[in-house]
């Protein structure tokens, strides 16, 4: 990415934000009737748990974020981090506790709950016989947004993450970075107001990684996005979240802004920090007894 292209997304979105978002999102949309957004916080979660038969992939999560948060959920994986994501955003039926996403009950309100968040599971599918911009349309339609102002999003999106000289080209011929381009883009179409993303650049280049955060960073910081990102890059984490959390066994162990954490540990980055703190640790020798 060059000097140029790295503050592509934040210029961008300033710009958006002066004229009313006038090219992406267009003048932000009143709430869908009922909703009951919390100033402050976006996910309230109280003794949040669930089982699967013996094993406890939750276990007693109580947590909140903030509205415009960047929230890090990192952790082992088996750690819950995934079974998290699906019953706040109305996916999994919890076992015991609660949990309120944009002040909907997850389990009594989950038609709402989707209706306000964005998902990008760790596993998406994509239909592979559509072109990035009939996809995009098709989801646009789920989610009731259509005409000029879809497909404004859609061109600016695409234009954003480098897709415009394909964006009519099948997904069959993409390459799992440019499909992974397209499920953000995706995810992001309906401006929703809290956005869960799985592993969002596990299959992006460096150049494409920066983009992503930048495109995070510019959405929290102008139209008040919550972001709520599951990830094992501990440098991405660092370089985009205010706030983490690790989980460990479905349990949180701790919660803190990547410096906080970092002091507490005793640690050097954050990397140093969560391998301090889950484990993991082996030494050179050990490494290599398999060989013996």
């Amino acid at each position: 990415m060059t000097a140029l292209q790295e503050p592509l997304v934040r210029t961008f979105f300033r710009q958006q934000h002066c004229a009313e978002y006038a090219t992406y999102i267009g003048p932000r949309e009143a709430p869908p009737v009922g909703i009951r957004l919390d100033r402050e916080k976006a996910i309230i979660t109280d003794s949040l748990c669930k089982q699967f038969g013996p094993i406890r992939a939750v276990d007693d999560l109580s947590l909140a974020v903030g509205q415009g948060s960047r929230f890090g959920f990192l952790g082992p994986n088996g750690a819950g981090k995934t079974t998290t994501v699906r019953i706040l955003s109305g996916l999994l039926q919890q076992s015991s506790g609660s949990a309120t996403v944009c002040g909907f009950d997850v389990a009594k309100e989950r038609n709402k709950v989707k209706e306000v968040t964005g998902l990008l599971p760790e596993s998406p599918g994509l239909y592979s016989k559509l072109s990035a911009v009939e996809f995009l349309e098709f989801v646009g339609a789920l989610n009731r947004v259509g005409g000029e102002k879809l497909m404004r999003r859609i061109d600016a999106l695409l234009g954003i993450l480098g897709l415009e000289s394909r964006q009519d080209d099948l997904l069959e011929s993409y390459s799992s970075g440019m499909k992974q381009k397209v499920l953000v883009a995706s995810t992001l179409l309906h401006e929703p107001r809290l956005v869960f993303l799985d592993e969002p650049t596990s299959r992006l280049d460096p150049a494409a990684s920066v983009l992503v955060r930048d495109l995070i960073l510019a959405l929290a910081e102008e139209t008040e996005t919550t972001f709520f990102i599951c990830t094992h890059m501990t440098s991405f984490a660092e370089d985009t979240c205010d706030i983490i959390g690790i989980l460990t066994n479905g349990s949180l162990q701790v919660l803190g802004s990547p410096q906080d954490i970092v002091e507490q540990a005793g640690a050097d980055d954050l990397e140093d920090a969560y391998l301090k703190i889950v484990g993991g640790q082996i030494d050179r020798e050990s490494l290599l007894t398999w060989r013996k």
